[in-house]
């Protein structure tokens, strides 16, 4: 396959074909992210991504292609048509395909109706992953998302009210040592406002280049230790109101692997952690830097 600059994905999209439609993101200000400072973002043609789609019929085998996850940052910014134009070839390229998936920021999933997302999901697209980050007004304008919690809540809907499944993702200490908890009541808050199919949780890691590296090395922001980042996270669970939801804090920015259904298994996921904040003995994972993640 032929790539520009670093592919992200999401750890469950790990067997999937990246398809590279769009190069970086649209938005690409939020303080935190350096996933796409590099890249000037565009839109590529229907030209270079047959021939993509070609090369991986040739190197993986066409029967091989089960699930495909459409990268950049922001490629739900593309026009519908474009989009339903995409997942036909996908089709067309890959008779086994089953289901597409994309990063989708607030800004793309406001410019789209209901009646959008739900003609991508019947035509293959039936999974977005929503960078919500947090549900506290003042931390969601610090780090710059550019849209309110009720916008962000909106976003959301329009996935839901779709049958679309709706993959939420929270970041733990973004919010800083001052309003912690204050963060972690208000991300509980809209995710039980978003009530979605999936949520993680991944602990912030300044990345130098980004603004809000800069608000840590100058004392701006101070970070949560350990388990008071834990602490946050148990909020936040505590908070969470949903039906029935898929949550993981697996990821490798996490001290503390952790997981379950929600709101099942959500007493034996506070009790976890209750016992691993008291407890300084039971040691806690090492955290990878910036690069590795």
């Amino acid at each position: 396959m032929r790539y520009e600059g670093t592919v992200y994905r999401p750890p469950s999209e790990a067997n999937s074909l990246i398809l590279q439609a769009t190069i970086g993101c649209s938005y690409n200000r939020c303080t935190y992210c350096a996933m796409y400072l590099e890249k000037r973002f565009r839109q590529r043609s229907r030209e270079d991504l047959l021939e993509d789609m070609a090369i991986a019929s040739d190197t993986l085998g066409a029967q091989s292609v089960r699930r495909v996850f459409l990268a950049d940052g922001d490629a739900l910014i593309m026009r519908t048509s474009r989009l339903l134009k995409l997942l036909e070839d996908v089709r067309d390229h890959f008779p086994n395909f089953q289901s597409a998936s994309v990063y989708a920021s607030p800004q793309s999933l406001l410019s789209k109706s209901v009646q959008e997302i739900r003609e991508l999901k019947e035509a293959g697209l039936p999974l977005y992953y929503l960078g919500t980050e947090t549900g506290h007004p003042t931390v969601m304008e610090r780090i710059a998302k550019g849209v309110t919690p009720a916008q962000m809540v909106d976003a959301a809907s329009r996935i839901t009210g779709a049958g679309a499944k709706l993959s939420v993702i929270m970041l733990l200490g973004i919010g800083g040592t001052e309003l912690s908890r204050e963060h972690a009541v208000e991300s509980g808050r809209i995710v039980s406002a978003m009530d979605p199919r999936f949520v993680s949780t991944l602990t912030i890691t300044p990345v130098p280049g980004t603004k809000f590296h800069e608000d840590v090395e100058s004392g701006r922001v101070e970070l949560p230790g350990e388990r008071e980042t834990l602490q946050e996270l148990r909020t936040m669970v505590e908070h969470m109101d949903v039906t029935r939801t898929v949550y993981r804090g697996n990821h490798a920015s996490n001290s503390l692997p952790i997981g379950g259904i929600l709101p099942r298994q959500k007493d034996e996921v506070l009790a976890v952690l209750d016992r691993v904040i008291a407890d300084t003995r039971i040691p806690l994972r090492t955290r990878p830097s910036p690069r590795h993640l």
